[in-house]
């Protein structure tokens, strides 16, 4: 039996699974770009493993960096997504751009992540393929990052394992791990039989994840509870200081424009 072709299956009748709750929940709504990201997912399993059995080695590897791409692009719409709903209790006094920071925040985070990806740097890779492995190596440490700090304040936010929010980041968290471990002892052993059952573990984690969201989006969601008044202090102190900054730079950028125009 194919492998390969067993993993593809059983991991889109998950991603289906969670993408059908999703729906009748209308769970969907709230989180709109996971449930691209997963749709995503299901569509492009099938691309690749199409590409894989019926095209070249060359057309395969620019399928799979094309997906790569897109992957790393929806990923981090989920995210700032994931951050964004963890600030409903306080959401309605935030200014209405005020994701716009939590990308920026995410998008440091990423930059500051990208060398520590190198660390585990295949060696004899090519250029394009040593970038497209540092960018899939630094959303893995960014997820996993975004859930070690939804945990430790998880208390403050007033989040319990019944929520959305931590079921998300918990999957995240636990997939990213096992994946960032696989790729550790890859750049350690020689290829062989054993290299190729690592992928597989890496590829069925991702299907327990799966599992696991089946039974949370099956499972009632516990309403979100206000924050602890020290955290909703520094939330939107956090965001009140944001909000100057932009306008301050927004008047600092207009101020030559119209000095020039006066002149």
């Amino acid at each position: 039996m194919d492998i390969a072709l067993l993993e593809i299956a059983v991991g889109s009748v998950a991603e289906a699974v969670v993408i059908a709750l999703l729906l009748k929940t209308s769970a969907c709504r709230s989180v709109p770009a996971f449930f691209l990201y997963l749709c995503w997912g299901l569509a492009s399993d099938a691309m690749l493993y199409f590409a894989r059995s019926h095209c070249s080695a060359d057309a395969f590897f620019h399928a799979y960096l094309s997906q790569l791409v897109l992957d790393s692009v929806l990923m981090f719409a989920v995210l700032v997504e994931l951050a964004w709903n963890l600030l409903i209790p306080i959401r309605a006094t935030l200014p209405r751009h005020a994701w716009l920071g939590i990308a920026g925040v995410i998008a440091l985070c990423a930059l500051i992540l990208w060398p520590v990806a190198g660390w585990t740097l295949p060696v004899n890779l090519a250029p394009s393929g040593a970038f497209y492995f540092r960018m899939q190596q630094t959303f893995a440490l960014l997820r996993v990052v975004v859930f070690l700090v939804i945990a430790a304040f998880s208390q403050m936010l007033a989040l319990s394992w019944r929520n959305r929010e931590m079921q998300l980041a918990t999957g995240f968290g636990f997939y990213s791990l096992v994946s960032l471990a696989v790729t550790v002892l890859h750049t350690h052993q020689l290829v062989g039989d054993q290299y190729h059952w690592l992928d597989v573990l890496g590829s069925l984690s991702y299907v327990f994840v799966l599992l696991y969201w089946v039974v949370c989006f099956a499972s009632k969601e516990a309403e979100r509870q206000d924050f602890t008044p020290q955290m909703r202090g520094f939330l939107l102190a956090a965001a009140g200081v944001a909000h100057r900054d932009r306008v301050a730079l927004r008047k600092s950028l207009r101020q030559p424009r119209q000095g020039g125009e006066d002149s």
